[in-house]
């Protein structure tokens, strides 16, 4: 089984993730997991903590020579702010320093639950932890699970729907054509009059100390049918329904939805992709919300947990809007789940070993 645990505080010395279960063999490209990290510190509204950091991964245990040794992977990403944080974050009994705890919980952070559930006095030791720092972990996992699934023919792409009450267009273009306009957007839309109004509301909000949520979307292509189950209630079944038809002549170059040419085809994409809680070979579309962000420079009413008297909310450094960033997050995400779907699926303890098996499937449902 494929799964993953992170670890590191924003301003510790570093963030580490163990990726476990994963097989031999796999060809794995260090560049490509920094490029997907670069990708999530850009986006228009990030704040000043993307200047200091050029978030970097190593590989500590698990690749040699470029392949996946079956053994778990261990990724680390070096904090560079952490040498402004020695002394405040440092695990040494003797540095404590309570002058300089975090005492006024910020309005929809895990500020006050946190402390209040784990009994601490010092804000800083939640919030440490309870930070978007944490998705550079995860981001990292995620571009190394498409690697995973990148010899399969699988694709994974996140972009901007809404920032805000601002909406792109979707203009008439393939899936692939609409990503690589986004990826050249610092919101990460391919609308540019969208682009524009998008900027110029994240500039009012920066100004009102303000910030902004958005909408993003990340489609995925190149998937069989027949991934996840119908048999259980912990698998999410398809809530709108698309119609079927067959062709045996029909290609994918006509513009079916569909990953194989078993005849079989579907004349939308309404269910994006799966149906009875299984992908369907279509392409498979996720849609997800942000909030706005918690810390705000123009803080709201908080209470002082020591003297119990009303004050501002403490204020952290910050994004204005981090939803571009979260796309290529949202990316990591659904690649990782997808990535435990297909090991699930064609499952093996090494690349050749899988790939016996999926070609083996889809010789399978094309003779059907």
């Amino acid at each position: 089984m494929l799964r993953y645990f992170t670890a590191g505080e924003s301003h510790g010395p570093c963030l580490t993730a163990i990726v476990d279960g994963v097989p031999a063999g796999f060809p794995i490209d260090i560049a490509k997991i920094n490029h997907d990290l670069w990708r999530r510190q850009q986006g228009y509204g990030r704040g000043g903590r993307m200047l200091i950091e050029k978030d970097e991964v190593q590989i500590r245990s698990g690749i040699r020579w470029g392949e996946t040794l079956g053994s778990p992977v261990a990724l680390g990403i070096d904090n560079r702010d952490w040498k402004n944080w020695t002394k405040k974050m440092s695990a040494a009994p003797e540095d404590r320093d309570e002058s300089i705890a975090v005492t006024k919980p910020r309005p929809g952070h895990a500020d006050l639950t946190g402390i209040l559930k784990y009994h601490h006095s010092d804000i800083r030791s939640i919030l440490e932890r309870a930070s978007a720092r944490d998705t550079v972990s995860r981001t990292a996992v995620g571009s190394f699970c498409k690697q995973l699934l990148a010899p399969f023919g699988i694709r994974v792409m996140g972009y901007i729907r809404s920032i805000g009450d601002v909406a792109a267009k979707s203009p008439e273009l393939g899936y692939e054509e609409i990503f690589a306009r986004c990826e050249e957007s610092p919101v990460r839309v391919a609308d540019k009059e969208a682009e524009e109004r998008m900027i110029a509301l994240i500039e009012d909000c920066k100004k009102r100390g303000d910030t902004l949520g958005g909408i993003f979307e990340v489609v995925v292509l190149g998937l069989p049918p027949g991934l996840g189950t119908h048999s259980q209630w912990d698998r999410k079944g398809s809530e709108v329904h698309d119609e079927i038809f067959f062709d045996p002549h029909k290609m994918v170059s006509e513009g079916t939805p569909r990953i194989v040419p078993t005849g079989f085809y579907r004349g939308s994409n309404n269910s994006g992709g799966t149906e009875g809680g299984m992908s369907n070979g279509a392409p498979l579309v996720v849609r997800a919300a942000m909030k706005p962000i918690s810390t705000l420079m123009s803080p709201l009413q908080s209470v002082d947990l020591r003297s119990k008297r009303p004050a501002d909310a403490s204020v952290e450094r910050s994004d204005v809007c981090s939803a571009p960033a979260a796309a290529v997050v949202g990316e990591a995400v659904v690649a990782f789940e997808l990535a435990v779907a297909f090991l699930e699926k064609f499952g093996g303890d090494s690349l050749h070993e899988i790939t016996r098996n999926y070609e083996g499937y889809l010789g399978q449902i094309k003779s059907l």
